[in-house]
């Protein structure tokens, strides 16, 4: 585990890394751990955690995420996945479960609703002004 790694006692992502929950263990690094879920929404469906406790994407330090996506590479190419998504949530409106980063390999073996993740894209139209103001603020911050 990395010198700067936090955990927390009563994190089961962090009861699983120290191995005091069990697991179907796929890849481990110094900053990574993946298993497979066992709430899996397709067959092959994994979880990649890093070893940093963390609750939210931009609290995690780059080399946890420099290593994690390698990972959910090798495990989709292991699987010879043809459709699949990545996933991570932020906070509890955004789907987010556990309050520890984490990303998903889900397959999607078939085109319907059956397996696989299932998602609604609620995209706006005709905002491009406020999409062109958006984009100077933000980049003003960047």
């Amino acid at each position: 585990m990395a010198a700067t790694a936090r955990s927390l006692g009563s994190c089961i992502f962090c009861k699983i890394i120290k191995g005091q929950i069990p697991s179907f263990k796929l890849i481990e690094t110094d900053l990574s751990y993946s298993f497979l879920d066992i709430g899996p929404l397709a067959k092959g469906h994994a979880l990649i955690i890093p070893k940093d406790h963390v609750t939210k994407l931009h609290e995690l330090p780059d080399e946890y995420l420099a290593d994690a996506m390698p990972i959910a590479k090798k495990i989709a190419a292991a699987q010879g996945l043809e459709n699949y998504n990545i996933l991570q949530n932020n906070g509890r409106i955004a789907h987010q479960e556990v309050d520890h980063v984490h990303f998903h390999v889900i397959p999607k073996p078939a085109a319907t609703d059956e397996e696989g993740l299932v998602i609604g894209w609620p995209a706006k139209s005709g905002v491009i002004d406020e999409v062109k103001r958006y984009h100077e603020e933000i980049l003003g911050k960047l």
